[in-house]
């Protein structure tokens, strides 16, 4: 068989005891299996460690194929990110010749253009040039010329419709460094610009650049250092050389977004809380002030309690199905009756409050979008978008009307109460669901909801792609404990466990979730397919996501089902103390360290002269100190008693109180027993802040203080950048979105690297600096791949946080404005200007405002007291999600003042602004003529 070399070339430094590995889709490469992939060996070169490799293949072979990083067992420690490299060799190269590949590693940083807010969005235009696939001209004559043909290779996705990439350098084929006399570049799609340029040797070592060079003569050249290729000089060497360049190196894209709860916007056509369909005012006002990113809080059914506590966006009913709250009545049918529409309008003007009425608001929208189903679910459920959108749904979707019925039959979303429906299965499911039985309709009015929930988010998403604004959804790292998740996949979770926080900047007790915590081993057996259809579901609609709390992929806070707060947790997973490693260290006394420690004198302290009355109630004494009794020995049990002896007036003091310190001292141990391996152990949190471990002996202090730092702050760090780089692939791999991680609290050390390595862009806010040694982060120094913002929707507001804190209102005002003088006693407007301006500035590829600061940029929107601004309070777990912007979106979009002086702070930044021209707004107007043709 006619055969041609193949020698690949990469420069990479690894670290000792590690190789570079290729593999691909033919059998030569291995046929994916990484194992039979082919080791590339190591050369040094000047300042580089470049791996090469040569094989022999068939002519005109083409595979597709990739790079790892592998130990010496070939176990794979890291991949290369991007697209799969393509390779087809020319069907004109000579027999016996050698083709060398000159490849970059391709970064998590690359990748990112790749995904649907670029590609899809931000850079859509981009992709209109036509495709061009230039042939290679290869022929004899290059042995007599004493030439190398060289194929040029660069992706750049931010091309202007007009501009043309030439390669320029120092061979007069290259131009001599002019542009006009320069090697223009082909696109043959996906961003990727060729050329092909036969050079003589004589021309070796040449310099060269990639540049951009539009038809007004604009020209910019790529930025860092001159690329070189250097040949060997012998005519025996390659005469054939494809250059893979990466990315042309020029200054990052950049934008800015807005953030705002899809429940907080507020418009003329609402009903008592924002709706998929404002998303579209919320678009224009977008670009109209410059903003490329509109991000929402968590949209899916939260209907677990059927109650205000349901406003907490992050603790689902279903990953799938969409929250009826934010449905639009008025969009249901074009024949409304007189008395629907007269209901509407009443229902309009009554929940028209300052705040979002959850209860009110869900009772009158299921209330007449009842009615209207009623009137056409014969022509809606027999229309052939609605077959369509169950075909493409049902998996998820008759699993959730199912269990919405049985919630509504049993009054409750408690699973384990519904007796024979308590454990699911799919012959249980289709009985529910049948077509003959009795409560059919009332399937199918969930079946309906999520229909047209689905069309109008559908609308208002691709009224967003038509204006190039990326729409940035929310994953939430945990689902309800009762909710139609646990039901159908119990295996995939950890029932008796929940997931919360250590201590942190948002609540110095920790946080307690409430959700069980993940069966990761259960999940990796179908690959994690459950993850797959969540992200592939939220795909639809966004083209950018927020990974809510993504340390949780590395290890999560695991608390006991039992407990009620957050701070006598674990990590999971992580590596335990060990009896024998403690004994070893003289530590032996396991009672003491792991039950609460308990002396009288605490006893007096906590409860003065009524300290006799609570230990009767709740202690038993044993030797010099006290128990708990059985019946009160865990915090639920306390709350359930002290609840007992408040409604008896048993009580000395208030029920808050008495339960707040019967907590501290159950949570004053040092160990803590694992339930389900009795000999391992793991430090309590802040353990050096107990009376317990204050009590010990010096010994014991200091070994259990080593213990303590090694297991929070370097024994896990293997094991957990293991368990995310299992993980977090699956979820980046399972759609186009542009993925972002929450990344504040206990940061461990192996987070920041693993994010880098596949491209997931962190979290950036001013007052919670990620730099132990900082109290306020420096927006001019942060990385470029990160989101940053002066406040989020888990904090208070900038004007909020700004009365609150008077002391550290000082201390910003003097290091980061830089004055001594008295700070105002409010965020004025110029104030807020400031700060903004810094986040826009900043080199972060995204600047996303909360609209709360956004409005605090001009004294109109200022007349609400700051503190009604914030979202959320997460050290209230029973907090009530219910703010909703003051001013509606039309009022917004009319308020020339507030968009001008947000435009000229992004235009004078260096940011993308975005650009609306004729063209745009006519596809916009047919996207949303479409999308109501569809509907």
């Amino acid at each position: 068989m006619k055969s041609v070399k193949l020698k690949f070339r990469i420069p990479y430094f690894t670290e000792w005891g590690q190789s570079l590995l290729l593999c691909g889709s033919e059998p030569t490469l291995g046929s994916w299996n990484v194992k039979k992939g082919l080791l590339l060996s190591p050369v040094h070169q000047d300042d580089q460690l470049i791996w090469t490799a040569t094989i022999s293949v068939p002519c005109q072979f083409s595979c597709g194929y990739r790079y790892y990083v592998v130990d010496d067992a070939k176990n794979v420690l890291r991949w290369e990110m991007g697209n799969e490299r393509r390779l087809s060799i020319p069907h004109l190269l000579p027999e016996g010749h050698t083709l060398e590949l000159h490849d970059l590693w391709q970064t998590g940083a690359d990748a990112l253009l790749f995904r649907s807010a670029f590609k899809d969005v931000i850079f859509c235009k981009n992709s209109t040039f036509n495709i061009d696939r230039p042939e290679a001209i290869l022929h004899d004559e290059l042995v007599q010329q004493e030439s190398i043909l060289v194929r040029f290779k660069i992706c750049c996705p931010n091309v202007q419709e007009g501009t043309s990439v030439y390669v320029i350098g120092s061979s007069t084929k290259l131009g001599n460094w002019k542009v006009q006399d320069g090697l223009k570049l082909h696109y043959t799609g996906e961003y990727i610009w060729e050329a092909y340029c036969v050079i003589p040797r004589g021309d070796f070592p040449i310099r060269y650049k990639y540049c951009k060079y539009g038809k007004n003569g604009c020209f910019s050249l790529e930025v860092g250092s001159t690329r070189e290729l250097s040949v060997n000089s012998s005519k025996s060497q390659s005469q054939y050389i494809f250059l893979s360049d990466g990315m042309l190196r020029e200054m990052p894209w950049r934008g800015c977004g807005v953030a705002v709860p899809m429940f907080s916007v507020r418009s003329e056509d609402d009903i008592g809380v924002g709706e998929f369909l404002d998303l579209k005012l919320l678009v224009d006002w977008a670009v109209e002030s410059g903003f490329h990113l509109v991000q929402l809080l968590p949209i899916n059914d939260t209907s677990v309690h059927r109650m205000w506590w349901d406003s907490y966006p992050y603790s689902s009913l279903s990953v799938f199905a969409l929250h009826p709250l934010y449905l639009r009545l008025q969009a249901l049918s074009k024949n409304l009756p007189e008395d629907v529409k007269s209901e509407i309008r009443n229902a309009k003007e009554r929940l028209d409050g300052k705040d979002v009425d959850y209860e009110a608001t869900m009772a009158t929208k299921l209330s007449i979008a009842k009615k209207v189903f009623m009137q056409e679910k014969d022509l809606i459920l027999n229309s052939s978008s609605f077959h369509n959108f169950f075909s493409e749904n049902e998996d998820w979707l008759k699993p959730y009307a199912a269990f919405c019925f049985l919630r509504d039959f049993f009054e409750t979303s408690d699973h384990s109460q519904w007796g024979c429906f308590s454990n699911y299965s799919k012959d249980k499911l289709e009985k529910l669901v049948s077509k003959d039985a009795l409560h059919y309709d009332t399937i199918c009015f969930h079946y309906y909801n999520q229909f047209h929930l689905h069309l109008q988010l559908s609308e208002a998403a691709e009224y967003a792609r038509a204006k190039g604004v990326v729409l940035k959804g929310d994953l939430p790292i945990g689902v309800d404990r009762n909710s139609v998740d646990t039901w159908v996949y119990p295996t995939l979770f950890r029932m008796n466990t929940s997931t919360g926080a250590p201590p942190d900047y948002f609540a110095k007790n920790g946080q307690n979730w409430g959700f069980p915590t993940y069966n990761w081993e259960e999940m990796s057996k179908d690959n994690y397919g459950w993850w797959r259809a969540r992200l592939t579901q939220m795909g639809k609609y966004f083209t950018a996501y927020r990974i809510d709390h993504i340390l949780g992929f590395f290890r999560i806070w695991e608390l006991p089902d039992h407990a009620m707060t957050g701070l006598i947790g674990k990590f999971r997973p992580s590596i335990p103390l060990s009896q024998e490693e403690l004994e070893r260290e003289g530590i032996w006394d396991f009672d003491r360290l792991t039950r609460p420690y308990v002396r009288k004198e605490f006893l007096q302290e906590n409860f003065g002269d009524s300290w006799i009355l609570i230990a009767a109630n709740f202690f038993k004494e044993y030797l010099d100190r006290y128990e708990f009794k059985e019946e009160c020995n865990t915090e639920k049990k306390i709350a359930a008693k002290v609840h007992s002896c408040a409604e008896k007036s048993l009580l000395p003091e208030s029920e808050d109180k008495i339960r707040c310190d019967l907590f501290d001292l159950l949570k004053n141990i040092v160990l803590i027993r694992d339930p389900e391996h009795d000999k391992s152990f793991y430090p309590r949190f802040n353990l050096e802040d107990t009376s317990s471990f204050r009590d010990l002996d010096d010994h014991s202090k200091n070994v259990l203080k080593r213990l303590y730092y090694d297991y929070y702050f370097h024994r896990q760090d293997k094991l957990w950048q293991q368990n995310a780089l299992k993980t977090l692939p699956a979820l980046l791999n399972s759609s186009d979105m542009l993925a972002c991680g929450e990344d504040l609290g206990l940061i461990p050390a192996c987070v920041h690297p693993v994010m880098q390595e596949l491209g997931l862009i962190g979290l950036r806010i001013q007052r919670m600096p990620s730099e132990p040694d900082l109290e306020f982060g420096i927006p001019s120094q942060y990385s470029y791949m990160t989101v940053c913002a002066p406040s989020c929707h888990d904090c208070s507001t900038l004007r909020a946080w700004w009365e609150e804190d008077e002391e550290r209102r000082h201390q910003f005002f003097k290091s980061v404005i830089g004055s001594d003088d008295l700070p105002p006693s409010q965020c004025v407007p110029d104030l807020a200007h400031l700060i903004i301006r810094q986040h826009i500035e900043s080199p972060s590829m995204w600047a996303i405002f909360p609209l709360q600061d956004l409005l605090a940029l001009k004294e109109e929107y200022m007349t609400r007291p700051a503190t009604e601004e914030t979202i959320n309070d997460p050290t209230n777990p029973k907090h009530y999600w219910r703010y909703r912007v003051h001013v509606t979106m039309e009022s917004l979009i009319k308020d020339k003042e507030l968009k001008t002086t947000i435009k000229d702070l992004i235009q004078g930044s260096g940011r993308s602004y975005p650009h609306i021209g004729e063209a745009e707004r006519q596809l916009s107007r047919e996207t949303a003529a479409l999308a109501l043709g569809k509907q």
